[in-house]
Parts: structure tokens; C-alpha cells; sequence
């Protein structure tokens, strides 16, 4: 589609006006707003031919109009600029984020606490995606006489703990000996190997001391499993109760399809690019009709590993909330690398 100039910048004056007051826009008010040498029917018909575009709309007869899914599409992909955070804003988050630079999970929990703390919406994080990772560490730690847990960290950064028991009394060399086994059969070892299979021919190449190894094998082939799985933090979902866009019964239906974390993974895994907007209808979720999602990927390394996202109301300060990802993302991903790079 091929606007002019000046209908563009109509466009983008009724959206971000919208967004900062919640109100229809009309002609009078935009005039105020822009910079142009134009008279209010002027502007009152390029909002009508916006309007046939189905760009904007008119909630009623006599209100000035508001942007579509559409218009709302446009703007973004043509004409946002985000918001750049202040010198302050960006010492408080890498301040905030640092107290937990040591702890990967607890790391990406406090990144969506944040999120959602600045933006007023829900805010989710997923941790790293380790469907290329190795494992890099297996450590064993003792809990009980019988009891011990399995620590595995992975080339991603990863870390699992899975307790296990044996039917024997447990000490530091037992233990020892064990680590020592486990690293030398398994250690850089894809996760993605290590099937049932290999854990069985593993412990058949150890010999007699896989009987006494049977638990360990097991925790591990549990801790490698769940690892694998990318988990959805979800945070500040209450926020969206007290939204005047969400009426009671769209809002309940809302956070009910939040609950469903499985679903929302795949919402999130679909999109593949570095900042990815999901606006209303484009989910193909009923229960997302008036609600968009503001994803942007983290990386570690030079792979993108996870996600970071704000979900609220179509009518959201997209230059800001998109500026506020970014360099969380640019935080997180960094944090992320120096704590795999400790772990070497």
C-alpha cells in the first residue's frame, strides 16, 4: 500500500496519540499535534481516507477515530522509532539484574519481574534453548546418608539438580568416583544422545560398577530430559486486571490461555526473528483478540538461546516497551555468557 507523506504522518500523529491518552483522536486535536500548514477539513478527510484504508476507525459516530489492527501493523513495520531509555533507566536494570548474575533461572525469573513492573503488562522469559548443547559439568552432591543430587551443567549455561537415593551408604570418595565416571563417559556428549539407549550401553562399558550406578544413571537421564524442555516464565499477570481496554469476561478468557503454558510456548517458538509483534488476531488465539505480544530473542554467544516479552493491550507504547526489551535482551544475554564462561 502507497500512502503520501502526509497521510503517513497522520497516521502515526492519531496512533500515538491514542496511545498516550486512550481517547478517540479527531481532526482539531491533530491539527494541535502536527506541524503542517493544513486546515482541520483538510485533515478531517485524509482521516476519512485513512478510515476507507482501513487504517482507523470511528468507535462512533460523533468520536474522532482510533487505529486498526492494520493501521496499528503499518506503524510499526513503517514508521515506530523506539524510545531510547535514559542513562538512568539503564543503570537501574543492569543494577537490578547483576544481584542475580550467578543464577541463570533466577536470572531470567527477576528479568520478567522487572518487565512487567516497568510496562504494567504481563511479562514472560524462557529459558535458554539447549537443543545444541553439550554437557559440560556433572557433579555430585551429598544430601543423606543414602540421598545425593545431581548437578549437570551444559555448554549453554544450563543447570539442572536431580535427587536421587541408593540402597547403600553414600560418602565423598563413592561420590568422587562417580563424577569421575560420569564426566569421562559423558562429558561434551550432545543432550540430545543421550537417549536410553546410550545411557544403557554407558553403563554396560563400566562394568560391574553400573549396579552400584543405576540412580545416578537415571537422574541424569531425567536432569537431560527436563533441560531440554524450554520452560515459559510468566509474570505480572494480574497487571492485566486492572486495564480499562479488558472488559471482565475477555480478561478471564485471557488469563486462562496464559495458564496454558504449553500453548504459549508454541506462540513464542513460532516467531523466528530477532523482534517479532504479535497484534490482536495475527496469535490465531480468539482469547488474544485485543491483546498484542512484544517479543525479542537473547543471545548467548551468537546463537539466540530465549525469549523476553510484554503481552497487553493492542493500544501499548510500542516504541517504549520495544526499547525496553532490546536492552534487556542486550542484559540478560550478556549476564547469560559470563556465567557460561565462569562455568568453563
Amino acid at each position: 500500500m502507497e500512502l503520501g507523506a502526509r497521510k503517513l504522518k497522520i497516521l502515526q500523529a492519531v496512533i500515538e496519540a491514542y496511545i498516550q491518552t486512550g481517547e478517540p483522536v479527531g481532526s482539531k486535536a491533530l491539527c494541535e499535534l502536527l506541524d503542517v500548514s493544513v486546515s482541520s477539513a483538510t485533515i478531517r478527510n485524509e482521516m476519512a481516507s485513512l478510515s476507507e484504508l482501513g487504517l482507523l476507525e470511528q468507535p462512533h459516530t460523533s468520536a474522532g477515530r482510533i487505529p486498526t489492527q492494520f493501521g496499528y501493523r503499518l506503524y510499526i513495520n513503517e514508521l515506530m522509532k523506539p524510545k531510547p531509555l535514559s542513562d538512568e533507566e539503564m543503570r537501574y536494570i543492569d543494577g537490578y539484574l547483576s544481584e542475580y548474575a550467578d543464577d541463570p533461572d533466577l536470572l531470567l525469573e527477576k528479568a520478567a519481574e522487572m518487565l512487567a513492573e516497568m510496562t504494567k503488562y504481563a511479562a514472560i522469559s524462557t529459558t535458554p534453548t539447549n537443543r545444541d548443547a553439550t554437557i559440560q559439568r556433572i557433579q555430585l552432591v551429598q544430601t543423606g546418608p543414602h540421598t545425593a543430587m545431581l548437578v549437570l551443567t551444559t555448554s549453554t549455561g544450563a543447570v539442572k539438580s536431580k535427587l536421587f537415593r541408593t540402597n547403600y551408604l553414600l560418602n565423598s570418595d563413592i561420590l568422587r568416583m562417580f563424577s569421575n565416571v560420569l564426566n569421562e563417559k559423558m562429558g561434551s556428549v550432545h543432550l540430545l544422545n543421550v537417549t536410553p539407549d546410550f545411557i544403557k550401553s554407558t553403563a554396560f562399558s563400566i562394568g560391574e560398577l553400573s549396579l552400584m550406578m543405576a540412580p545416578v544413571f537415571v537422574a541424569l537421564g531425567q536432569a537431560c530430559r527436563e533441560v531440554l524442555k524450554t520452560n515459559v516464565l510468566l509474570e505480572g499477570r494480574t497487571n492485566l486486571l486492572y486495564l480499562p481496554e479488558y472488559e471482565v469476561d475477555s480478561v478471564k478468557r485471557l488469563l486462562h490461555f496464559l495458564e496454558q503454558r504449553g500453548e504459549l510456548a508454541k506462540l513464542i517458538g513460532a516467531q523466528k526473528e530477532k523482534l517479532g509483534v504479535l497484534i490482536g488476531g495475527e496469535s490465531n488465539q480468539p482469547e488474544m483478540i485485543d491483546t498484542s505480544v512484544v517479543l525479542v530473542r537473547y543471545s548467548m554467544g551468537r546463537q539466540t538461546r530465549g525469549t523476553l516479552g510484554v503481552i497487553g493491550p493492542t493500544r501499548m507504547d510500542y516504541p517504549k516497551i520495544v526499547s525496553n526489551l532490546q536492552y534487556l535482551a542486550q542484559s540478560v544475554g550478556g549476564m547469560l555468557n559470563e556465567i557460561m564462561d565462569v562455568g568453563v
